[in-house]
C-alpha cells in the first residue's frame, strides 16, 4: 500500500492509529481523580507531540542515515517560524501558505548552512552547525530586531495589513490561525463516566502533517538514496575511494532534514501564533538529539517516541511540585512522609531535567538502540524463548529410539 512494504504499512497504520486516538489513550485517568494529573490528552501539549515529532523525524534523516550531527538544528526551526509569521502577517491568517513559505525558506537557509558545514565532517561539522545556530540566535536577539522582534519577539496584530484576507473579504482584523476558515485552536470535549476527551481542530492538522512527514521518510529509508546515505555512513572513505561523489548526497539530506525542521516551526506558529528567539537557542538543538537517540536512532518510528516522551516530561512531570507530592503521601507517617516528599521533589518540578538525565544515562548505557532497540531485542528474546522451550518441549515428548542389539 501507497508504495510500501506490508512491514511499514503496517507501521504506517499504528503510528496513524496512535495520533488519531491519542486524546483517549492520553487520558487514561478519570478528570476528578488524583491520578488526572499525568494525562497528557490536551490540545497545547498533544500539538507538541507531533510537531517535535516531525522535528525529530527530519533529524534523524541527517543523523540516523548519514552519521552527521548537528548542533543546530534549531535555526531551521526558528527560521521556519519566522517565515510563518510573517506569511500571516502581511498575507493571511490561513495556516497553509504560512507552512510551505517556512519550508522553503528553512529549505534555502539550510542550503547555504550545509554547503559551507559539510566541507568537514566530524566534531567540525558539529561545532560548525552549532556556530550558525548561535549566531542566528543572536541575530534574532539583538541585530535584526526590526524583523525579528528581538526579545519579545513577534505575533500579528490588529494593524497588520493581511492583503489577501483584505481581499477575500475577510475583515483583514482576525489575529487567530485558521484553515479556510477553521480556527485552529476550536476544541469539542468528549464526557463519558468521569473521563473527559477533548478534540482539537489544530492536533489533527499537525498529526495530518506528522503523517505525511513520516510517510516520506519511510520511502526515503527504503529508496536507493536512503541505500546511500547508509553507506556513507558506514565508510565515506571508501566510498570516496571507488569514485563516488558524496557530497552531493550529504548536502541533500541535510538540507531535507532542514525543511522538516522549517516544517515543524511553521506548525508551531499556526498552533501558537507567536515566535521568539528562544527557539534558536543551542538547547532546542540539543533536545532534538536526545529526543532521537532516546527514541532510537536510525529507526523509523523511535525519533517520534522520544519526542513524546521529552514533551509528556517537560509538561506534566514538571508540573509536580511539593505540595502535591505531600497530597499523595499524606497517609504516610510524617517523618516517612517527609522524606520520601522530600527526595521525590528533586526529581519533579524544576528538577524534572535531573529523571531526563537519569533516563538518558539509562537507555545509553543498557539499551544502546535506544527505546525501539529495547522492545525489538525484548520481542526477539521472549521469542527465542518461546522456540526454545517448545524445542525441548518437542523432544521430551518424543519417544526414544529403540536400539537392536548387535547379532
Amino acid at each position: 500500500m501507497f508504495g510500501l512494504n506490508r512491514s511499514d504499512t503496517l507501521l504506517l497504520i499504528f503510528v496513524a492509529l496512535l495520533t488519531m486516538l491519542a486524546p483517549f489513550f492520553l487520558n487514561p485517568f478519570p478528570e476528578g481523580s488524583s491520578l488526572a494529573q499525568f494525562n497528557g490528552g490536551y490540545p497545547d501539549l498533544m500539538q507538541r507531540f507531533v510537531i517535535f515529532g516531525i522535528f525529530a523525524i527530519g533529524f534523524n534523516i541527517l543523523f540516523g542515515l548519514t552519521g552527521y550531527l548537528s548542533f543546530g538544528h534549531a535555526a531551521f526551526l526558528g527560521i521556519g517560524s519566522y517565515a510563518a509569521i510573517w506569511m500571516m502577517k502581511l498575507l493571511t491568517m490561513n495556516v497553509i501558505p504560512a507552512i510551505i513559505l517556512s519550508v522553503i525558506v528553512a529549505g534555502v537557509f539550510s542550503l547555504f548552512v550545509g554547503y559551507i558545514s559539510l566541507r568537514r565532517s566530524g566534531i567540525y561539522f558539529s561545532i560548525l552547525t552549532l556556530a550558525f545556530a548561535q549566531m542566528s540566535y543572536a541575530l534574532a536577539y539583538s541585530v535584526l530586531t526590526p524583523i525579528t522582534g528581538g526579545e519579545t519577539g513577534l505575533q500579528p496584530k490588529l494593524s497588520d495589513p493581511r492583503i489577501l484576507d483584505t481581499m477575500l473579504g475577510g475583515g483583514g482584523d482576525a489575529t487567530r490561525a485558521n484553515l479556510f476558515g477553521l480556527e485552529m485552536g476550536k476544541s469539542w470535549q468528549m464526557d463519558w463516566n468521569g473521563w473527559v476527551f477533548t478534540f482539537n481542530t489544530g492536533y489533527y492538522v499537525a498529526a495530518v502533517v506528522m503523517l505525511i512527514a513520516f510517510y516520506l521518510s519511510i520511502r526515503i529509508f527504503r529508496s536507493p538514496f536512503g541505500l546511500m546515505l547508509r553507506a556513507i555512513k558506514t565508510n565515506q572513505n571508501r566510498l570516496n575511494y571507488t569514485g563516488v561523489n558524496t557530497k552531493p548526497y550529504t548536502l541533500a539530506a541535510f538540507v531535507i532534514s532542514g525543511m522538516y525542521a522549517g516544517l515543524a516551526g511553521g506548525l508551531l506558529v499556526a498552533m501558537d501564533t507567536q515566535v521568539g528567539p528562544e527557539r534558536m537557542f543551542w538547547t532546542a538543538s540539543g533536545e532534538v538529539v536526545l529526543m532521537t537517540i532516546l527514541g532510537g536512532v536510525g529507526t523509523l518510528i523511535g525519533p517520534v517516541l522520544g519526542a513524546g516522551l521529552i514533551k509528556y516530561m517537560e509538561n506534566i512531570l514538571s508540573k509536580i511540585n511539593e505540595g502535591l507530592l505531600e497530597t499523595w503521601f499524606a497517609f504516610m507517617p510524617d517523618t516517612a512522609g517527609d522524606v520520601v516528599v522530600t527526595v521525590l521533589a528533586l526529581f519533579t518540578g524544576k528538577g524534572w531535567h535531573l529523571t531526563l538525565g537519569l533516563i538518558f544515562m539509562l537507555v545509553v548505557v543498557f539499551l544502546p538502540g535506544g527505546l525501539v532497540g529495547g522492545l525489538v531485542q525484548g520481542g526477539r528474546r521472549m521469542f527465542r524463548s518461546r522456540d526454545g522451550k517448545a524445542t525441548r518441549e518437542t523432544k521430551s515428548n518424543q519417544t526414544p529410539p529403540t536400539s537392536t542389539p548387535a547379532e
